[in-house]
């Protein structure tokens, strides 16, 4: 009986002490989830809960079952830049990175993840890669820089590094207390190679984030779209993808120039005007472009995980339009269109100055979208239209027939058209 007795109250006291461990976690995920919900001004404790719940609701829900981003009055918006390399993303991610003094913006972290895993050379055949970038992005998006650190080579020390892959294109970690500067200029600057900011402390990176209203991260490195799913559908965000493409030749050209060492197969057959067309070289140009359609068939199709949280922009209406088409993405995303950006694309996109270097921001964005059509033979258009024609096609861009009309500038290669 004394043992059935003692049975029982060991019983007892292990629900005690479970009930009082769950409780500990509930609240600790709880303070985490605060944490992440962005507050507009400061809330007193008891109104924590009201205020999630609020920014929350602030995504209207439309009679078509339609999540409406672009009509979010409050609360941080997420928007995630989704590229592939030489098409202009840098250029456009500065449309948001020049916001102001409430955004957060993050030039390519999956840098890392890439270096590092082709190094061990997994990065061709590992099927968790767009896993680990979903993972990535989503603790990047709640400002927890930790998994990052994990690629980061060589590890940041007690969270500070040097690395950090292009930090300097990031104003909001060239911001004090970011960036404590080495050595300060005498006008009004914000770039850290200006202001030499000393070695990055991710933490102190971590609560400028949380400070911040919005962020936004530029990646070349998602590839297909539906690996995304998990990161738009989790309720501790808002994010709006916007897909940025370009016209597939143009890229050929632009990363000819850029990475002339991957790219010597193709600077050959410019010379030689021979193009085997079983060449792995133009498979993987055939992937490229099969992967980019897909991912963009898939948005236009406007799933319900993806509806009113799409869009699909082509550089050179951008670089056409890139007032219009800035405050088009603005809207989109449900951020206020600031006047620093304003002032910043009309100082960036009408310059009579040559751009310095293959990853400048500034250009004359008219000129630069035709400059490639007198910088690559006929022999290699053909090639990249035989390939890459179902995504020309889905995107309005025209194919040409002769040397001539690639040549000629007066004709357009581009359709008008509306992606909805």
């Amino acid at each position: 009986m004394r043992t059935k007795y003692a049975v029982i109250f060991i019983c007892v006291v292990a629900l005690v002490i479970i009930e009082k461990e769950s409780n500990i976690l509930s609240r600790v995920s709880d303070k985490l989830i605060q944490r992440q919900i962005p507050q507009q001004t400061p809330k007193t404790p008891q109104n924590d809960n009201n205020t999630a719940s609020k920014d929350y609701m602030d995504n209207k829900v439309d009679e078509t079952g339609d999540i409406n981003v672009k009509s979010s009055s409050g609360g941080r918006k997420h928007v995630l830049l989704m590229a592939s390399t030489r098409t202009g993303s840098s250029f456009v991610g500065e449309f948001f990175n020049q916001h102001g003094e409430t955004m957060f913006y993050l030039f390519e972290p999956l840098w890392h993840v890439e270096r590092l895993l082709a190094t061990a050379a997994e990065v061709n055949n590992s099927t968790a890669l767009p896993g680990i970038y979903g993972d990535i992005l989503q603790a990047l998006f709640l400002c927890d820089f930790s998994p990052l650190e994990k690629f980061i080579s060589p590890s940041p020390q007690n969270h500070v590094t040097p690395n950090l892959f292009r930090r300097e294109s990031s104003l909001a970690l060239c911001e004090e207390p970011v960036c404590t500067p080495v050595l300060k200029d005498v006008f009004e600057r914000y770039h850290c190679k200006i202001r030499q900011c000393g070695p990055l402390n991710l933490t102190l990176a971590s609560e400028s984030c949380l400070s911040k209203q919005h962020h936004a991260i530029k990646a070349v490195r998602v590839r297909q779209l539906d690996t995304l799913q998990p990161l738009v559908e989790d309720p501790h965000l808002n994010v709006a993808v916007i897909q940025l493409v370009r016209d597939p030749r143009a890229i050929l050209v632009s990363r000819m120039v850029a990475f002339p060492s991957k790219y010597q197969t193709w600077k050959t057959w410019a010379q030689d005007g021979q193009v085997p067309e079983n060449d792995e070289e133009v498979k993987r140009l055939k992937g490229n472009c099969d992967q980019v359609r897909i991912s963009a068939e898939l948005g236009l199709s406007k799933p319900q995980w993806l509806k009113g949280r799409y869009m699909l922009v082509r550089y050179e209406d951008i670089a056409r339009y890139p007032m219009q088409k800035a405050e088009e993405m603005y809207k989109f995303a449900g951020i206020p269109f600031s006047s620093r950006a304003r002032e910043w694309i009309l100082r960036n996109t009408q310059t009579t100055e040559e751009a310095s270097g293959i990853y400048s921001t500034q250009k004359n964005s008219s000129e630069q979208a035709e400059k490639w059509r007198t910088s690559i033979p006929f022999t290699l258009v053909q090639v990249v239209q035989k390939v890459c024609g179902p995504a020309m096609k889905l995107f309005g861009y025209r194919f040409v027939d002769d040397e001539k009309t690639l040549s000629n500038r007066s004709i357009s290669l581009l359709e008008d058209k509306q992606f909805s």
